[in-house]
C-alpha cells in the first residue's frame, strides 16, 4: 500500500482525525468529544489515542507522516517532560490584569499587546505558579504544540502560527519586544513554520497511536488556518469558520495591524483575519444539536426578528473590538424558540458583517463572496441571514475538514523528503 498521512485536528468542542493517500482521497475519519475537561491537557492525548485506536490497523500500518492543528490561544504550562502543571488556559480566557505588564514587553502593535492573547495567559499561568526568579522555568506550550511535543518526545517546539499571539514576529522571525530577554524567556518555544518535518514518531506514542516508528511528525497550524486549507479558497474570497466561535480569514497582499488581529504566512502569502468569542457555542447554551436544526426550519430569513442581540456566550469580546468587558445582550426573550434562535443567528451575522468592516477599515481588500465551513455551514437558514446581512454570495462547505488538511499536510511533507 502506498504511503498514507494522518491529520489530527483539537477544536474547541471536539476531536478529529482523517487518513488520506497520496492520490486526494480520505480513506477514514474519526470524531469524538474529549473524554476530560477541555483545560486538562491529559484530555487531549487520551482522546486522540482513544480515536487514532479506532482506525483501521491495515491503514494505520501505512501511516507515513502525521500533522495536527489545535485552537491557536489555548496554552499551558509544563515541565520540560510535557507533564502538565496546571489546567490549560483556553483561548477566550482574557487576563485584564495583567495589561501593564503586556506593555513593558511588547509594542502595542504586535498581536500580543492584547489581553485576550497568549502572553497575557503566558502571564497568568506564572503568576498561578509563582513562578520566581532563580526558580527552574516551566514550558508554555499552546495546545498543538505540546500534543506534538508528546509525539516527538521534545516539547522543545514551536509552530508560528500558533504562537502569534505569544509574541513572535513573522516579519523579523523573532520574539517581539523584550520577550527574547525577559527572565523566563526559556519558556517559550524554538519556532518552525507549518508544513516542517520535525523528526521520527517517540517510540512511546507510535506504541499508544498504534502507527509505525517510521512515522514522521510534521508541525501543523491552528485550528482556523486548517480550516483555511480545506477551503482551498480563490483570490478575493474570506472564509468565516462557523464552529464555536466565529473566525474570519481571508488572503491580502500585506499584514494588518490592530487590537485583535493574527496575521500568518502560508505558502508565502499574508493570511490575515480576527476571531470573535461569539459563535454556534452560544447557541449551545440554550439548545441541543436537534433542536437547532427544527428550529432553524422555522425560521423565515427575509422577515427579521425585530430582536437586537449581542450573543456573546460570556463577558468579554475580542475582535470585532476588543473589550474583555464587553456584556452579552441576549434580552427580551421572546415566548417563541424559534424567533429567539433567529435573534441570535442575526446578531452573529450582524457581528461577521462588522468583522469583515474591521478587516477592510486596516487595509484587506474587499472581498467578493465567503466561503463558510464548520459545524455552522450546515445550517442553511443562518447561511441566508448572513448572506443578507453582507450583501454578497455566501457558500457553505458542510464537508471541509480541518482534519483532512493537515493528513495532507503531513504527506506533501511525505514527497519532500523523499
Amino acid at each position: 500500500m502506498e504511503f498514507l498521512g494522518l491529520g489530527i485536528d483539537l477544536g474547541t468542542s471536539g476531536l478529529r482525525v482523517a487518513v488520506v493517500n497520496a492520490a486526494g482521497n480520505l480513506l477514514e475519519t474519526k470524531s469524538s468529544s474529549y473524554p476530560l475537561p477541555f483545560s486538562d491537557a491529559n484530555g487531549w492525548q487520551l482522546g486522540v489515542a482513544q480515536l487514532v485506536q479506532q482506525l483501521s490497523t491495515v491503514l494505520r500500518q501505512h501511516i507515513a507522516a502525521i500533522a495536527i492543528d489545535g485552537t491557536s490561544g489555548t496554552l499551558l504550562a509544563c515541565n520540560k517532560l510535557g507533564v502538565p502543571l496546571a489546567p490549560a488556559l483556553p483561548y477566550s480566557c482574557a487576563c485584564g490584569e495583567q495589561s501593564e505588564a503586556i506593555k513593558a514587553l511588547v509594542p502595542s502593535s504586535n498581536a500580543a499587546a492584547s489581553s485576550s492573547g497568549s502572553l497575557a495567559r503566558a502571564l497568568q499561568l506564572l503568576q498561578q505558579l509563582e513562578w520566581q526568579i532563580g526558580k527552574p522555568v516551566p514550558l508554555l506550550r499552546h495546545q498543538a504544540d505540546w500534543l506534538m511535543g508528546w509525539l516527538l518526545g521534545d516539547w522543545g517546539w514551536g509552530e508560528e502560527g500558533n504562537n502569534l499571539r505569544l509574541g513572535w514576529d513573522l516579519l523579523r522571525n523573532q520574539w517581539a519586544g523584550q520577550l527574547g530577554v525577559a527572565p523566563w524567556a526559556e519558556a517559550l518555544p524554538q519556532i518552525v513554520a507549518s508544513g516542517q518535518t520535525l523528526g521520527l514518531i517517540s517510540a512511546a506514542a507510535s506504541a499508544a497511536l498504534g502507527i509505525p516508528k517510521t512515522c514522521l511528525v510534521v508541525s501543523g497550524s491552528t485550528d482556523a488556518n486548517a480550516m483555511v486549507l480545506a477551503a482551498n479558497p480563490k483570490t478575493n474570497d474570506g472564509i468565516c469558520v462557523l464552529g464555536t466561535t466565529l473566525v474570519l480569514k481571508q488572503f491580502n497582499s500585506t499584514a494588518l495591524h490592530g487590537a485583535g488581529i493574527s496575521n500568518h504566512r502560508i505558502n508565502g502569502r499574508w493570511l490575515v483575519g480576527g476571531a470573535s468569542n461569539a459563535g454556534a457555542g452560544v447557541l449551545r447554551q440554550f439548545f441541543n444539536d436537534q433542536q437547532l436544526k427544527e428550529l432553524s426550519r422555522q425560521i423565515d430569513p427575509t422577515r427579521p426578528s425585530g430582536l437586537h442581540y449581542l450573543p456573546l456566550p460570556a463577558p468579554g469580546e475580542r475582535f470585532p473590538i476588543e473589550n474583555p468587558n464587553l456584556q452579552p445582550i441576549l434580552e427580551p426573550r421572546p415566548i417563541s424558540d424559534a424567533l429567539f434562535l433567529q435573534g441570535m443567528l442575526e446578531g452573529l451575522s450582524k457581528l461577521e458583517h462588522q468583522g469583515w468592516q474591521r478587516l477592510q477599515e486596516l487595509g484587506a481588500s474587499p472581498i467578493k463572496r465567503v466561503l463558510t465551513v464548520g459545524g455552522g455551514a450546515c445550517n442553511p437558514q443562518w447561511r441566508k441571514l448572513r448572506q443578507l446581512a453582507l450583501g454578497i454570495p455566501v457558500l457553505n462547505l458542510p464537508n471541509a475538514s480541518a482534519a483532512t488538511a493537515m493528513a495532507f499536510l503531513a504527506l506533501q511533507s511525505v514527497k519532500l523528503a523523499r
